[in-house]
């Protein structure tokens, strides 16, 4: 089967049949192997057809033999260049908020500073009732 067909070779193949999870390419005339839809190209494919149709030429790339099952892997991907991917800029970091510590009487005060107050200004009035 894989007389000169060796893991890593690349290849000039035909695409013979598309299914929905893959592609099979002849070699040669009796050996032929599957590209998985993973393999097709670099990024996401959801259907085949708009990359490959048969009869299609294409190079192939030995993923994998398993002569006892009579299997090839190929990949079309592995013998196109990866495109690049575009850099993310970093998001700028969020400073902690600054804390503002103002003890002015006409701003926000923590019940801990108040609660004196409320507890002076209840007796006062509490001695005023009688």
């Amino acid at each position: 089967m894989t007389e000169k067909i060796e893991t890593g070779s690349v290849l000039t193949g035909k695409v013979t049949g598309i299914q929905p999870y893959g592609a099979f390419v002849a070699l040669n005339e009796s050996t032929q192997g599957l590209v998985h839809i993973s393999e097709i190209t670099h990024g996401y494919v959801k259907d085949i057809n708009e990359f490959l149709k048969v009869g299609d030429e294409v190079n192939v790339k030995v993923l994998s033999i398993d002569e006892a099952a009579g299997k090839i892997g190929l990949s079309i991907r592995a013998t196109e260049e990866a495109p690049e991917q575009a850099v993310k800029a970093k998001k700028p970091r969020k400073r902690p908020a600054q804390i503002i510590q103002d003890n002015d009487a006409s701003g926000f005060n923590t019940l801990k500073d108040k609660l004196q107050d409320w507890i002076n200004q209840s007796q006062k009035e509490n001695t005023m009732k009688k």
